[in-house]
């Protein structure tokens, strides 16, 4: 059924339940509904699904098994993003073609063995141009070896819990066994957006290589076409047929759409704006609370500092149908009466949960840590121990 709550009004208890729940991470989830009905679409598979919550607003067939072409890319931009932000890769890191990357049929940059890039220029022309030589390099250059690199992408399958995903190689190319599924992909695209690198690339419309030499234009015409859009990945074989994972925010609300399978040349693009056309005009997101927003500080034990701030790790954001958000729900925060150091930025405190007025849960944002807090040295605790004990007496 087509997910809502209705006629929303905030209330937000003063009491908070304290409960012990250091050291865990819980993701964001969705209210575990279906859609409805399968929206219009000619896409064998599509799913519209809302970007903080993975709340799914309509589904066709999204659990369906497809081959995706280029778009799975994804996985590729996502690993490599991974591995920036790890620090193990550096944007101006020279990547040098080699004679198997050279060798890569489909889309390309045309690379010749031994050619030099920064690996800034190799992204860009992955999320750009979709090249497929640009893709091999940049997996040879992660991993060592493109299956090594599939291998990370199948990890991280495993990592996002996805149950219809398995890579055989890197670009998308056709091959037996590579597939997965609408929803898939649009977990896969949420996970994405949590790195500026990837919206950054996916967004250039055009680029020019080899010091203007070689002009790269975005396969994702919604950039030009949609108003908001400003990331996604095309797809297109002759056995996946034409293939579209986007993103579009608009009015605060984001939307992640997906379509597999569209027979006609640009049908992806236009069976995606049908979706966010349909998901625009009916929904409108309500926030509870911004992302690294603070929502409590709490006493700290045997740390450098006394107290700590936690703040939300993501969006408290909730997806409801348009005049139709008076329905009376409530917010808690699970959270433990006081910190142990050492404490580590990031590092997850608690839950921000959110019910509807039945009890049910319907969306929990982990709650972390805004700054690190080092454990006191002994002399400042046996101080601290010994400024209590004077004030108790």
């Amino acid at each position: 059924m087509l997910i809502c709550l209705r006629r929303i009004k905030l209330f937000l208890p003063v009491s908070v339940i304290l409960v012990l729940i250091l050291n865990f991470s819980i993701p964001v989830t969705s209210f575990g509904a279906s859609p409805d009905s399968s929206p219009e679409t000619t896409a064998e598979s599509a799913v519209l699904m809302e970007a903080y919550s993975s709340q799914v607003l309509l589904a066709k067939e999204k659990d369906k098994e497809l081959p995706m072409a280029s778009v799975t890319k994804l996985m590729s931009l996502l690993v490599a993003a991974e591995t920036i932000e790890e620090g193990r890769l550096k944007l101006n890191d020279i990547v040098i073609a080699s004679e198997n990357a050279w060798e890569m049929g489909g889309s390309q940059i045309y690379l010749e063995p031994g050619e030099e890039f920064t690996l800034e220029e190799i992204l860009i022309a992955v999320a750009v141009g979709s090249a497929n030589d640009a893709c091999v390099a940049l997996a040879e250059q992660i991993a060592g070896s493109e299956e090594a690199f599939v291998q990370m992408m199948n990890q991280k399958v495993k990592e996002l819990g996805l149950k219809h995903t398995h890579f055989v190689n890197c670009t998308g190319l056709p091959a037996k066994e590579h597939y997965t599924s609408a929803y898939d992909l649009a977990l896969i695209l949420r996970e994405c957006l949590k790195y500026p690198l990837f919206i950054k690339y996916s967004s250039i419309y055009e680029y020019d290589l080899r010091g203007g030499q070689f002009k790269l234009w975005n396969t994702n015409k919604l950039l030009k076409w949609y108003p908001g859009t400003d990331a996604g990945k095309t797809g297109w074989t002759e056995e996946a047929k034409y293939c579209l994972a986007s993103t579009v925010k608009k009015d605060g609300l984001r939307l992640i759409a997906v379509v597999l399978g569209t027979s006609e040349p640009r049908g992806h693009f236009r069976e995606s704006i049908k979706l966010y056309q349909n998901g625009f005009a009916r929904y409108k997101a309500i926030y509870l609370a911004q992302q690294g927003e603070k929502v409590k500080r709490l006493p700290v034990s045997k740390g450098n500092m006394d107290y700590m701030d936690v703040i939300t790790k993501e969006p408290v954001c909730l997806v409801v149908l348009k005049g139709e958000e008076d329905e009376n729900f409530e917010a808690r925060l699970d959270l433990p009466a006081w910190v142990v150091a050492p404490v580590k930025k990031g590092q997850v405190i608690g839950t921000y949960i959110v019910m509807d007025k039945e009890g049910k849960k319907v969306l929990h944002v982990p709650l972390i840590a805004q700054k690190q807090v080092e454990k006191a040295s002994v002399l400042r605790q046996v101080n601290k121990t010994l400024s209590h004990l004077y004030n108790f007496y």
